[in-house]
Protein backbone atom coordinates (compact mmCIF):
# COMPACT_ATOMS: atom_id res chain seq x y z
CA UNK A 1 0.00 0.00 0.00
CA UNK A 2 1.48 3.56 -0.98
CA UNK A 3 1.46 6.70 0.89
CA UNK A 4 -0.75 9.61 0.03
CA UNK A 5 2.64 11.09 -0.54
CA UNK A 6 3.31 8.42 -2.90
CA UNK A 7 0.15 8.22 -4.88
CA UNK A 8 0.14 11.78 -5.39
CA UNK A 9 3.46 12.07 -7.21
CA UNK A 10 2.25 9.05 -9.60
CA UNK A 11 -1.51 10.29 -9.94
CA UNK A 12 -0.95 12.59 -13.68
CA UNK A 13 -1.48 16.13 -13.70
CA UNK A 14 -5.14 17.26 -15.29
CA UNK A 15 -4.83 20.07 -17.49
CA UNK A 16 -7.58 22.62 -18.16
CA UNK A 17 -6.78 24.19 -21.46
CA UNK A 18 -9.27 25.26 -24.64
CA UNK A 19 -6.40 26.07 -26.82
CA UNK A 20 -5.25 22.59 -28.54
CA UNK A 21 -1.67 23.94 -29.32
CA UNK A 22 -1.13 24.75 -25.32
CA UNK A 23 -2.33 21.54 -24.71
CA UNK A 24 -0.04 19.57 -26.75
CA UNK A 25 2.86 21.91 -25.75
CA UNK A 26 2.07 21.47 -21.89
CA UNK A 27 1.83 17.33 -22.89
CA UNK A 28 5.13 17.23 -24.35
CA UNK A 29 6.77 19.14 -21.87
CA UNK A 30 5.65 17.57 -18.71
CA UNK A 31 5.46 14.54 -20.69
CA UNK A 32 9.17 14.40 -21.30
CA UNK A 33 10.09 15.70 -17.23
CA UNK A 34 8.50 12.20 -16.27
CA UNK A 35 5.17 13.44 -15.46
CA UNK A 36 1.60 11.13 -16.59
CA UNK A 37 -0.96 13.94 -17.94
CA UNK A 38 -4.80 13.62 -18.46
CA UNK A 39 -6.08 16.85 -19.97
CA UNK A 40 -9.83 18.74 -20.13
CA UNK A 41 -10.44 20.88 -23.08
CA UNK A 42 -13.03 23.13 -20.98
CA UNK A 43 -13.17 24.04 -17.37
CA UNK A 44 -16.76 21.94 -17.24
CA UNK A 45 -14.71 18.93 -18.21
CA UNK A 46 -12.07 19.63 -15.97
CA UNK A 47 -14.77 19.57 -13.07
CA UNK A 48 -16.57 16.25 -14.19
CA UNK A 49 -12.71 14.56 -14.30
CA UNK A 50 -12.15 15.96 -10.70
CA UNK A 51 -15.13 14.86 -9.25
CA UNK A 52 -14.02 11.48 -9.02
CA UNK A 53 -10.60 11.05 -10.33
CA UNK A 54 -7.17 11.05 -8.81
CA UNK A 55 -4.78 13.91 -9.48
CA UNK A 56 -1.72 15.13 -8.59
CA UNK A 57 -1.57 18.73 -9.16
CA UNK A 58 -3.99 20.68 -11.69
CA UNK A 59 -3.24 23.37 -14.28
CA UNK A 60 -5.61 25.73 -15.73
CA UNK A 61 -6.39 28.63 -18.06
CA UNK A 62 -8.13 31.46 -16.25
CA UNK A 63 -10.14 32.52 -19.21
CA UNK A 64 -11.70 29.71 -21.49
CA UNK A 65 -15.00 30.00 -23.08
CA UNK A 66 -18.12 28.52 -21.83
CA UNK A 67 -19.49 28.76 -18.39
CA UNK A 68 -16.61 27.52 -16.09
CA UNK A 69 -13.39 29.47 -15.74
CA UNK A 70 -10.21 29.21 -13.92
CA UNK A 71 -12.00 30.73 -10.94
CA UNK A 72 -14.36 28.67 -10.97
CA UNK A 73 -12.09 25.40 -11.28
CA UNK A 74 -10.09 27.23 -8.09
CA UNK A 75 -13.31 27.58 -6.10
CA UNK A 76 -14.50 24.58 -6.88
CA UNK A 77 -11.36 22.59 -6.03
CA UNK A 78 -10.81 24.70 -2.54
CA UNK A 79 -14.10 23.85 -1.23
CA UNK A 80 -14.71 20.00 -2.98
CA UNK A 81 -10.79 18.77 -2.88
CA UNK A 82 -8.88 20.72 -0.66
CA UNK A 83 -6.17 18.05 -0.59
CA UNK A 84 -5.23 19.69 -4.29
CA UNK A 85 -5.75 23.74 -2.50
CA UNK A 86 -1.94 23.88 -2.61
CA UNK A 87 -1.47 21.79 -5.94
CA UNK A 88 -3.01 24.18 -8.63
CA UNK A 89 -1.11 26.76 -10.75
CA UNK A 90 -3.03 28.56 -13.68
CA UNK A 91 -1.99 29.75 -16.91
CA UNK A 92 -2.61 32.89 -18.52
CA UNK A 93 -2.66 35.71 -21.27
CA UNK A 94 -4.25 38.26 -19.63
CA UNK A 95 -2.57 38.58 -16.15
CA UNK A 96 -3.07 42.18 -16.54
CA UNK A 97 -6.92 41.70 -16.25
CA UNK A 98 -8.28 43.23 -13.09
CA UNK A 99 -10.49 39.58 -12.05
CA UNK A 100 -7.34 37.49 -13.05
CA UNK A 101 -4.72 40.27 -10.42
CA UNK A 102 -7.66 39.86 -7.83
CA UNK A 103 -8.00 36.04 -7.81
CA UNK A 104 -4.31 36.12 -7.75
CA UNK A 105 -3.86 38.32 -4.86
CA UNK A 106 -6.29 36.91 -2.91
CA UNK A 107 -5.23 33.01 -3.24
CA UNK A 108 -1.88 33.35 -4.12
CA UNK A 109 -2.15 30.62 -6.33
CA UNK A 110 1.37 30.28 -8.66
CA UNK A 111 0.05 31.51 -12.14
CA UNK A 112 2.57 31.11 -15.67
CA UNK A 113 1.36 34.23 -17.84
CA UNK A 114 1.45 32.95 -21.71
CA UNK A 115 3.26 33.00 -24.07
CA UNK A 116 5.94 30.98 -21.57
CA UNK A 117 9.44 29.22 -22.01
CA UNK A 118 9.50 25.15 -20.94
CA UNK A 119 11.90 25.67 -18.34
CA UNK A 120 9.86 28.45 -16.09
CA UNK A 121 6.96 25.93 -16.60
CA UNK A 122 9.19 22.98 -15.49
CA UNK A 123 10.57 24.54 -12.36
CA UNK A 124 6.85 26.03 -11.05
CA UNK A 125 5.28 22.50 -11.34
CA UNK A 126 8.65 20.67 -9.48
CA UNK A 127 8.06 23.40 -7.15
CA UNK A 128 4.56 22.96 -6.85
CA UNK A 129 3.77 19.20 -7.64
CA UNK A 130 7.14 17.98 -6.80
CA UNK A 131 9.55 15.83 -9.39
CA UNK A 132 7.48 12.89 -10.66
Amino acid sequence: MSTPVLKQALAPILVIEDEPSVIAFLRAALERKGYRVENAASGKDGLELLQDGHYGGVISDVRMPGSVNGADVHAWIQQHRPELAARIILISGDTANSETQSLLERSGTPCIEKPFRVQHLISIVEKTFGKP
